[in-house]
């Protein structure tokens, strides 16, 4: 075709999902010489990819599993993808059946075809390849209707994600922490809480959340950190639904210096405080992508799921833990505060003005080679 297409990258995920999008976004931005649009389903990936150069829109669908027939955004999807005036190569990142399924329908009544599209059900994920790799491998193919007259853009664009933040999104992140009197306190950043975490408004039992770290482990674990930093601040993450769960662990552990912030952490105040912020223990989930993504040290537990898959990716050397539960359920509670606090401990040193620096030049050079290949992998036994 003689008029060069437009990159269109469909994902249906949540934070952490989308997150890791990042690198594929700005290889096709790369290859394309055009900005993506991202069709999404949800307002999260409006929010994250807000001011960033790599994506032009954010097509947004309210829920893709409610039925067509009676969903406005999906009808509004429709007319906005059949509007576009330059043909789209569409990506597609999903592979769970029914995603698919849905996605190829809304595309065939946008009048887009088969042809014009590449899915990641067609690029099978290798033994032991993190899911960025399998990304890129989709991002570095072309849709069988268009030339291949595209840049080779592997060697010039970074497996990490990166994202970029404004003046006015660290003005409003420096005044927040003012008013709430964490300026120039270090402030250690807990994910307790996992999109189980809460199943119709209320909480999981902890039985039926793999994921779930009991909350006397993560008292002996501020236990700690408050004895290393006396100091320091311990900021309780998590989104507005996660509020009132967070505010019943900070009353069982009966700790000072530990603060609730779950109603108070858009994505882009949680993108710049994790700039500023000393470290953040997590349990696998998006907020740990993005604060690797931001630079933060990091030490994430994982449970079923495997580091190789998933390990957050940081653009800084040697800033990732990963601690793994090897039991045979795959339960982050057979991780011990032992281990999480030998991991956290093992961070390197955390210096303010290196941390305040990583949200000064958002268009700085980053390393081709700032996978952090080095990230540790430590296990239960």
């Amino acid at each position: 075709m003689s008029t060069k297409p437009c990159p269109l990258v469909v994902r249906f995920g949540r934070l952490g999902d989308m997150l890791l999008l990042q690198p594929l976004l700005r290889r096709l931005h790369v290859r394309y010489g055009k900005p993506c649009h991202l069709l999404a389903a949800g307002g999260g990936a409006g929010e994250l990819y807000r001011g960033q150069s790599d994506v032009s829109d954010v097509i947004a669908i309210g829920s893709h599993h409610q039925p067509f027939p009676i969903s406005p955004t999906q009808w509004q999807a429709v007319l906005a993808l059949r509007g576009m005036k330059t043909p789209c190569a569409v990506y597609v990142c999903e592979t769970r059946p029914r995603s698919v399924q849905r996605i190829r329908f809304l595309l065939k009544l946008a009048g887009i075809p088969d042809t014009h599209c590449v899915f990641l059900d067609d690029v099978p994920l290798a033994h032991d390849e993190h899911w960025i790799e399998h990304l890129l491998r989709l991002a570095d193919t072309t849709p069988p209707a268009f030339d291949d007259g595209t840049i080779n853009a592997a060697h010039s664009t970074s497996a990490v994600p990166g994202f970029s933040i404004s003046r006015e999104e660290r003005a409003a992140c420096d005044e927040w922490l003012a008013r709430r009197g964490f300026a120039d306190r270090p402030l250690v950043l807990l994910q307790a809480p996992n999109r189980r975490t809460q199943r119709w408004r209320t909480s999981r039992k902890m039985h039926d959340d793999d994921k779930s770290w009991p909350t006397q482990h993560w008292t002996a674990l501020v236990a700690a950190i408050r004895a290393r930093l006396p100091g320091a601040r311990i900021l309780l993450c998590g989104s507005p639904s996660e509020h009132a769960y967070l505010e019943s662990m900070q009353r069982l552990m009966k700790q000072p210096h530990v603060e609730v912030v779950a109603n108070e952490l858009p994505l882009s105040r949680l993108k710049v405080l994790a700039t500023r912020a000393h470290s953040m223990i997590s349990v696998d989930t998006g907020p740990a992508h993005l604060a690797a993504a931001m630079g933060c040290p990091l030490v994430v537990m994982f449970g079923a799921v495997s580091p190789s898959h998933w390990l957050p990716r940081s653009r800084l050397p040697d800033t990732v833990r990963a601690v793994r539960a090897l039991s045979a359920q795959g339960r982050i509670d057979a991780i011990t505060p032992e281990q999480v606090i030998e991991a956290w401990l093992s961070l390197p040193p955390w210096k303010a003005t290196t941390a305040k620096s990583m949200g000064k030049a958002p268009n700085a050079k980053r390393p081709r080679d700032a996978v952090p290949a080095d990230s540790r992998v430590l296990a239960d036994t």
